[in-house]
């Protein structure tokens, strides 16, 4: 809520009348609409449609929502961006992986033996091979002893690990051991012993016993710095036959009990050629974008562009990974109505009423693709700006803003700029929320990638529900009416934005943290935002969160970290593993790369709740 620096009496005169006229509002708005058919209904139907299929970044059904947005944007009146010759505007990404032919050779060639790993690196890799059991190995800030490296020297060979974690240990233990059997961070851990490549077998007493593991979907860009790949059952009894008076299953079973002096050992004259090859499949997203023109001259005008925006893509059918849908409604649509179809709606609302007014300054319209992937497409867009950025005067967003409760809207990232507050309560005074104002610019929406250019934002929101990436998140459960409402709010303060002779001045919002330091159950805070969308070895760095220990160790924009705590980072993944290294208020040394030279910081992580 907003604070009023005033004495109490006045602030309690004050907030009194305020509320009765918002409420009057409010009342005299729903009553208004109820006798209106809604404007944005059938933007949102039409976008939620099972014949879009979910909308998936690069897919037939992305490129269908676009034409209809592009259509709907023309309606209105909108023009393609000075210089493109329509709304599209192309940005090329990862969509997933596929087998490119791997094969592992012993004495022979073992046909269908192999599949690589998503994540493995492409190449060629011989060696004498290690047993290195389940392959787990638990940070020492966690207090709990097991490291499948122990007593093995892995430099230089071939480590053949068990997928998941130990079958008969004890409740807690597999809970512990289960956060670190991620194949990825086995991957790493082998990689970190100095293996060249690491394969993987599905042990006969566990689950799926003896098939390959399948090829998950992986948006990174880049491999995990080591070959690896999944070998059948025959292929793991293969390896164990030089290995006197014990069987893959005997190795198995003494490991199973979580004992943690229970070792791997070298596989006696036994060596292996693996030949890696995966194939990333690339696709093409397009972002629509376009803008109404002012209708004066902007020459004198400052920052002369306004920006209203939203992502437009889903998850298909939930084969990006990132569904929450349970057993029975897998590989159904996800139809997306809240997430981003009511967004888009708004977008195309408050377009359609700035195309009616007079503009002092240009309007630009966006719809973004790849945010469900990692914000690729407003990244995209940001990375290679088709107008100077520091010509926008504000970005406002809107993700999932279709499922309001009890009159509450959330609006965020207020504290980019010192203007919002007094903006948003003058154009409440009509709408009459009940409004929760956060500081916070860094949400896992496109508003992070605008703040991150320095950009005063807005993100609007009405809250998380139980259809959140579910298929079940259906054009039927929107409130059109609260939909609208929010889309005329909005317009209201863009209209105020195009009026202002000044554009907001942007704050650089500090994150924060609690004070004294670290206390059990909190998550190690570095203060680090990844760039998800480049193909780089190790972490590119799209920004540091402001007054965080990242920007205090001197980390930057477009710096690479290669190395954290002695751990090598080849990618996202690795930096997301190597925080459990890190201890809250240790110092930890950072090797990094900037403008191709390689520089060393100390980095000191803080606690965040």
């Amino acid at each position: 809520m907003i604070t009023y620096r005033k004495p109490p009496s006045a602030l309690r005169t004050r907030s009194i009348v305020f509320s009765l006229i918002s409420a009057c509002a409010a009342v005299a708005f729903v009553a208004a609409a109820a006798d209106t058919p809604s404007r944005t209904r059938r933007h949102v139907e039409m976008l939620a449609s099972s014949r879009l299929e979910g909308r998936l970044a690069g897919s037939n059904g992305e490129r269908l929502a676009g034409d209809y947005l592009g259509a709907e944007l023309q309606r209105i009146g909108v023009k393609p961006l000075p210089g493109q010759r329509d709304f599209r505007l192309p940005f090329e990404f990862t969509a997933g992986t596929k087998d490119g032919g791997s094969t592992i050779t012993l004495a022979r060639e073992m046909p269908g033996g192999a599949r690589a790993l998503s994540f493995s690196d492409n190449g060629d890799v011989s060696g004498p091979v290690v047993f290195a059991g389940y392959g787990i190995v638990v940070p020492e800030s966690q207090d709990f002893g097991y490291d499948s490296y122990a007593t093995l020297d892995v430099k230089d060979k071939i480590v053949l690990v068990l997928r998941y974690f130990p079958e008969d240990a004890d409740q807690k233990t597999r809970a512990i051991l289960a956060r670190y059997a991620d194949l990825r961070y086995k991957a790493m851990a082998a990689r970190q012993h100095g293996a060249k490549a690491m394969l993987v077998v599905t042990g006969p007493r566990s689950p799926n016993a003896g098939e390959l593991a399948p090829m998950s979907f992986d948006t990174a860009l880049a491999g995990s710095g080591i070959v690896a790949a999944s070998v059948t059952g025959a292929v793991g009894h293969a390896l164990f036959a030089g290995v006197q008076g014990k069987t893959l299953e005997d190795a198995q079973k003494s490991l199973d009990s979580a004992n943690p002096h229970v070792a791997g050992f070298e596989l006696p004259g036994v060596t292996a050629r693996v030949h890696a090859a995966v194939e990333r499949e690339k696709r093409t997203g397009h972002n629509i974008v376009g803008y109404l023109p002012a209708t004066t001259p902007v020459a004198t005008i400052s920052k002369p562009w306004v920006a209203i925006g939203a992502h437009y893509d889903h998850l298909g059918h939930g084969e990006a990974g990132n569904t929450l849908a349970g057993k029975e409604d897998a590989g159904k649509i996800h139809f997306g109505a809240d997430d981003n179809a009511s967004g888009s709606a708004a977008v195309l609302d408050i377009a359609a009423t700035l195309a009616k007014q007079p503009r002092r300054r240009h309007v630009l319209v966006g719809f973004w693709s790849g945010e469900e992937l990692g914000l690729i497409g407003s990244s995209a867009f940001a990375a290679k700006p088709p107008l100077p950025l520091d010509t926008l005067a504000a970005y406002l967003n809107f993700d999932m803003v279709g499922r309001m409760q009890d009159n509450k809207l959330t609006i965020q990232a207020t504290g980019t700029s010192p203007s919002w507050a007094k903006l948003i309560e003058q154009a409440n005074i009509a709408a009459g929320f009940d409004l929760l104002l956060q500081t916070d610019p860094y949400q896992p929406t496109d508003v992070a990638t605008f703040n991150l250019s320095g950009v005063p934002c807005l993100g609007f929101f009405t809250g998380t529900h139980a259809d959140y990436h579910k298929p079940s998140d259906t054009a039927d459960k929107i409130d059109y009416e609260d939909l609208d409402r929010v889309a005329d709010l909005a317009a209201a303060i863009v209209r105020r934005l195009e009026d202002a002779v000044d554009a907001p001045q942007f704050t650089k919002v500090e994150q924060q943290t609690p004070p004294g330091g670290g206390r059990a159950g909190a998550r190690v805070f570095t203060g680090t935002i990844p760039d998800y969308s480049t193909d780089v070895k190790g972490l590119l760095l799209s920004g540091v969160i402001g007054g965080g220990p990242a920007e205090q160790a001197g980390l930057q924009k477009g710096d690479v970290i290669v190395e954290i705590a002695g751990q090598s980072i080849a990618n996202i993944y690795d930096y997301t593993y190597a925080l459990d290294v890190l201890k809250i208020g240790e110092p930890a040394n950072v090797v990094y790369m900037r403008a191709g030279e390689r520089k060393e910081t100390t980095l000191t992580p803080s606690a965040r709740k």
